[in-house]
């Protein structure tokens, strides 16, 4: 029954009121609903694939635990102690401003994240009536790809289903926080959860399912050493760089969800509930997906065309595949928009906090702004598909590289040295917060992790980030 449990309200150290979470598993829920998202239901499954199944899961889960949680603790504390979002926090905890100009590092973060996000976060919208309808019945790869290549191909239908994504994020984060986002963020988990619940009971059903659990579940390290040390290389960076990653951690989206929340608990114990839903979302993507491209012989290592390309097909044979197949992307959807809406959250708490406006006047400003910078985006595959840039590609993988490639690290590193350092907040006052309340306290322990262990592979992940694209550019030179 604890966590039911109502956060009390709470001032910010102006003695403003600030809006709060109505219930510990709002708070919980919306916080995992923003980790959760295409990173987890997308992008986990084919890199699994690709790097030998079991083996990959165990390094994905070992590194969640020594490099995304403590960052994800630290975002937290920060905005728990200031009871701001990042755009006065840095500020309030260190009066000496070293760090107020990264005030704007979350708010351009999170602007750019969505400038991609909401235009994938359509396609998977679309995907619910094209599936429901039969097209994709008996379809084979080639027509998959064609139904997908043409939905990519028509500037009129992205743009449509972008305008639908940002007009249901900005319509439920309107109504408040309590009201809209932590209201209806329940809900939509809860379908979520359901609809993942049958389709990995249909998927473990299936004959020949067997096989595919065996490969998802079973380590079996031989497989990452198939290509010899250097692709032992590649997988270990890659689990480093998705447990990172499906955390959403670097641009102040989790240190928006600290300051909405109270003392009573301790910000680990919270931590370990949000990534345990969050792990637990993209172990039972794999649960759907693994059994199923087993079941009817079709590779899982088809890379990012494993959801719009390959698993239509495999719907397609299944008895009531337009069913499953629908209910497949309703869970995908609801993935996608609970980032949109915790996201859109971030940015409304920024401006109201940074200009002191109105939640209203925050939602048409912000969502101005979003339809018009997330047009490139849903015209990059069309009209403007020649727009790229050598060694990275076209404009969404463009504005992925900036954030996944650079503001998540970089963003990450300066909260770890914020709340690490004598010329940030220091060691001693995070620590302070993040055990303040009852629950898991943070091990005091691992200070020397933390300081030192945590930034070195936060810069590994950083510098590797950019060396297939050095690579690239050396041999175009």
């Amino acid at each position: 029954m604890a966590v039911i449990e109502r956060t009390e309200p709470a001032t910010t150290p102006d003695g403003v009121n600030r809006e709060h979470f109505a219930s510990r598993i709002g708070f919980i829920l919306v916080a995992a609903g923003c980790a959760i998202g295409l990173g987890n239901v997308w992008r986990f499954p084919y890199i699994v694939g690709e790097y030998g199944g079991g083996a990959f899961v165990l390094m994905y889960l070992i590194f969640l635990v020594i490099l995304g949680l403590p960052v994800m603790v630290m975002e937290f504390a920060v905005g728990r102690a200031s009871q701001k979002s990042c755009a006065q926090a840095f500020d309030i905890l260190e009066p000496k401003r070293r760090y107020h100009w990264f005030s704007w590092w979350g708010y351009i973060g999170c602007m750019i994240l969505m400038m991609f996000y909401t235009t994938v976060a359509g396609w998977m919208v679309a995907y619910i009536p094209k599936m429901a309808s039969g097209m994709f019945d008996g379809a084979d790869a080639a027509a998959t790809g064609e139904l997908f290549n043409a939905m990519l191909a028509s500037p009129g239908e992205l743009v449509a289903w972008m305008l639908i994504a940002v007009f249901i994020g900005f319509g439920i984060v309107a109504l408040g926080l309590q009201n809209g986002v932590e209201r209806i963020t329940k809900w939509m988990m809860a379908i979520l959860f359901v609809a993942m619940i049958a389709l990995c009971i249909r998927a473990m059903t299936l004959p020949g399912a067997g096989e595919g659990i065996a490969f998802y579940l079973v380590p079996d390290f031989s497989r990452m050493f198939e290509g010899g040390w250097g692709t032992f290389g590649e997988a270990v960076y890659a689990a480093m760089g998705q447990a990172f990653f499906s955390l959403s951690l670097g641009i102040a989206a989790m240190e928006i969800f600290g300051s909405k929340i109270g003392r009573e608990r301790s910000l680990t114990g919270e931590a370990v509930n949000v990534t345990a839903l969050n792990t637990l979302v993209a172990i039972l993507a794999g649960l759907i997906i693994f059994p199923a491209c087993f079941a009817y012989g079709v590779t899982p290592d088809s890379g990012p065309s494993l959801v719009f390309v390959t698993l239509p097909v495999v719907f397609g044979q299944m008895p009531l595949g337009n069913v499953w197949g629908a209910l497949f992307f309703v869970f995908m959807s609801f993935a996608a928009l609970s980032t949109v809406i915790a996201v859109f959250e971030n940015l409304i708490s920024f401006t109201m906090d940074k200009w002191g406006v109105t939640r209203m006047r925050a939602v048409v400003f912000n969502g101005v702004l979003v339809i018009v910078l997330s047009l490139p985006c849903a015209l990059g595959f069309n009209v403007l598909s020649g727009v790229t840039i050598p060694g990275i590609g076209d404009i969404q993988t463009i504005e992925d590289f900036i954030v996944s490639n650079n503001m998540l690290p970089l963003g990450s590193l300066v909260f770890v040295l914020f709340c690490t350092t004598r010329k940030g907040w220091g060691w001693d006052k995070f620590l302070a917060e993040a055990d303040a309340g009852a629950g898991m306290k943070f091990p005091a322990k691992t200070r020397l992790w933390v300081k030192y262990g945590i930034p070195a592979l936060i810069l590994v992940i950083f510098v590797m980030g950019y060396v297939p694209k050095i690579t690239a550019w050396l041999g175009m030179a």
